[in-house]
């Protein structure tokens, strides 16, 4: 298996957008790079391409820091805000931004999408009422039903390739093609992911450490 690389981006932005980012990845446990990846691998190119892009910031729009080395040391210095974001390479700063806006857009719901085709939506017959009580009791029967039959988060998190098609749901020495891998980890992320009422943050994550892993083979 070829070796996991990611590569540190630096993405200069808005100190409001900075703070909304790390607010956001602190309140899920995860990183701002954790938050990208689930975007860039879940939600289609376009849509992503589509969102506007948060931008730079304005020319007033700077923090202070301590100089760390050099002959300068420990000398203030005025910089651009920015956050650092370990992707694997390919990527450009402004596409980690919209990622990164699409997350916060879709955590505060002012962004809705659906991972089913239009079409299906339309087609499918209206749903049944049922009370509050009745939605509740549906919900703790499937959580008991998906922790009995999903993987298991792996205690060392994902070391091998195995280790990887385990958690994707794919027999020993496998090998899926780009697309049956997205689709299987979009079907699992509408599952696991911590946002939905059955959500489970280390599941999550080791999906999107399977994901790529495989896709950096």
């Amino acid at each position: 298996m070829a070796a996991s690389l990611k590569h540190s981006y630096t993405v200069p932005c808005a100190t409001p957008f900075r703070q909304a980012v790390e607010a956001l990845a602190a309140s899920r446990q995860v990183n701002a790079g954790d938050l990208a990846r689930s975007v860039l691998l879940m939600l289609p190119a376009d849509l992503i391409d589509g969102f506007p892009d948060p931008g730079e910031p304005a020319a007033l729009d700077r923090e202070t820091v301590l100089l760390k080395s050099g002959p300068a040391k420990g000398r203030p210095w005025r910089r651009k805000p920015r956050l650092q974001v370990r992707l694997p390479p390919g990527h450009t700063v402004p596409a980690i931004r919209r990622a990164l806006g699409v997350a916060l857009a879709l955590a505060d719901q002012r962004l809705r999408v659906s991972l089913i085709e239009a079409d299906a939506i339309a087609a499918a017959p209206p749903a049944p009422q049922i009370d509050e009580r009745e939605v509740l009791d549906l919900i703790e029967r499937l959580r008991t039903v998906i922790g009995a039959l999903s993987f298991d988060p792996l205690p060392d998190g994902i070391r091998t390739r195995n280790d990887a098609l385990h958690v994707l749901g794919f027999p020993p020495g496998a090998k899926p093609d780009l697309r049956v891998m997205r689709a299987k980890f979009r079907l699992l992320a509408t599952i696991h992911h911590p946002d939905s009422d059955l959500g489970s943050h280390s599941r999550m994550s080791q999906l999107n450490q399977a994901m790529q892993v495989l896709r950096e083979e």
